[in-house]
């Protein structure tokens, strides 16, 4: 299996600047080199061409910098479906999370994708729900079917581009009113942390698994760091107390991989600039080395 990482240093979703810096910040936790000890083939296809803020304007308050976000959205989904369609799997580094307009939709250009979202919130407002007009509330719901026409249809799509019946949101904990009926009418299945409290996460998981079922062809996996509770991640742009455990968030990402499945990964909302030493951008890393098969110990380790 080739991996091509794919960063995406866009910060145009978000309220706060320096997310933008985020791929560049999990590169340097090396992660190419720990790619390559898993045994993977490992392509950086380099970043996706990204306008900064300062060449950009605000023309509709309820969609923010909505002109540069579906160009690069575009260009995103691009480089996602080269990937895919070489056999690949592509990694892609954010960037707020309104990269995964072009992400997953490149992903699924080809394929019916269940998708894990793994997020302190739900990202699925829409103008009409959406308190503040940040696009990265908004990408889940646009991938469903929802929201602004341009977010929806990047590519003309005359379906959504996920069927919400396969999307399941495990994590979430700050969840706007507009957005949760958005969720209801969907039928989009949310695992907030009250439920793994209950469950665990092991069990949270294979509900997720369960609820997603057969009929797709992989699974993609958007991983927002802002999931952790804030001790484990301090580097991100929308904190939120009681969120996942470090070992928590691993078995997510282990649980993930077991499944032999993953056809894709996003790793969003690290901000270099308000993390210590960097602990967020490795966390990122160990995670995705999770997600693609590193385990703490093997079966085969133990039977040699």
């Amino acid at each position: 299996m080739k991996i091509d990482i794919i960063g995406v240093p866009l910060d145009l979703g978000a309220d706060r600047r320096g997310v933008d810096m985020g791929p560049s910040a999990i590169r340097y936790a090396h992660l190419r080199q720990e790619l390559l000890t898993l045994g993977y083939q490992v392509e950086d296809k380099g970043n996706v061409d990204v306008p900064i803020a300062e060449m950009c304007s605000i023309t509709e308050p309820n969609l923010k910098y909505i002109d540069c976000i579906v160009p690069m959205a575009r260009r995103v989904a691009g480089a996602v479906a080269t990937s895919t369609q070489a056999g690949n799997l592509p990694l892609v580094l954010g960037g707020d999370h309104s990269i995964a307009l072009g992400s997953i939709r490149g992903a699924a250009k080809h394929k019916k994708l269940g998708v894990i979202w793994v997020d302190a919130h739900a990202d699925f407002n829409t103008p009409e729900t959406t308190p503040s007009g940040n696009i990265h509330g908004m990408p889940l719901a646009a991938l469903c079917g929802l929201g602004d026409r341009r977010l929806v249809q990047l590519w003309d799509e005359t379906t959504p581009v996920v069927d919400p019946a396969k999307v399941v949101i495990i994590g979430a904990r700050d969840l706007d009113a507009g957005e949760k009926k958005n969720l209801r009418e969907a039928g989009v299945l949310v695992l907030g942390m009250e439920q793994i409290d209950r469950l665990g996460m092991s069990a949270t998981l294979e509900k997720a698994l369960a609820h997603i079922g057969t009929g797709v062809d992989g699974l993609y996996l958007s991983f927002d760091m802002d999931v952790l509770d804030p001790r484990h991640a301090a580097g991100v742009g929308t904190p939120v107390s009681g969120g996942l455990t470090y070992r928590e968030a691993h078995l997510a990402c282990e649980l993930v991989a077991e499944t032999g499945k993953l056809v894709g990964m996003d790793i969003v909302e690290v901000n270099p600039i308000l993390d210590v030493q960097n602990q967020t951008a490795h966390l990122a890393v160990e995670l995705a080395l999770s997600a693609l098969g590193r385990r703490i110990w093997d079966d085969d380790e133990m039977l040699a």
